[in-house]
């Protein structure tokens, strides 16, 4: 699995033009999908994202995660995270998971983010979403269950 974290003011998605999630202070975080990716996978990635220590503390020190602060969560399906580019100028997709697979992964990983003590929201998975959002810090995280960066 990848995901590009991001510490936010408020963010949202729309599908033809509805609203199909929005939050408040938080983080959006757009996830990847491998067929190799379980479980395991899936619930340490959810762990390390809304326990990354990325919002400031009393002293202006990242110094806190999405839980302590009470923050909200976005999870957005993105395939595109496993494009490769390393070769030519079109990327391509081989390696991310086949979208039957990725969509089960996606609502499993829903159903996971749905437990927690946060208000959790989600896009939708294989729509054309419009995604906005206003990055705080700016912070962006990049994370990679295989540990490749």
């Amino acid at each position: 699995m990848r995901a590009v974290v991001q510490r936010c003011g408020y963010a949202s998605v729309k599908v033809d033009g509805k609203n199909v999630g929005e939050i408040g202070k938080g983080i959006m975080v757009l996830f990847g999908f491998l067929p190799t990716d379980d479980e395991k996978t899936m619930d340490y990635m959810l762990d390390k994202v809304i326990n990354l220590r990325i919002f400031d503390d009393e002293n202006d020190k990242m110094n806190l995660s999405l839980l302590d602060v009470k923050g909200d969560l976005l999870i957005v399906p993105n395939f595109t995270l496993y494009g490769d580019a390393r070769k030519g100028r079109r990327p391509g997709y081989s390696t991310a998971a086949a979208p039957s697979e990725a969509e089960i992964m996606y609502t499993s990983l829903i159903e996971k983010a749905s437990k927690l003590p946060m208000k959790v929201k989600s896009g939708t998975f294989q729509a054309d979403m419009k995604v906005e959002l206003m990055n705080d810090g700016p912070i962006t995280i990049l994370l990679d269950s295989e540990k490749l960066f």
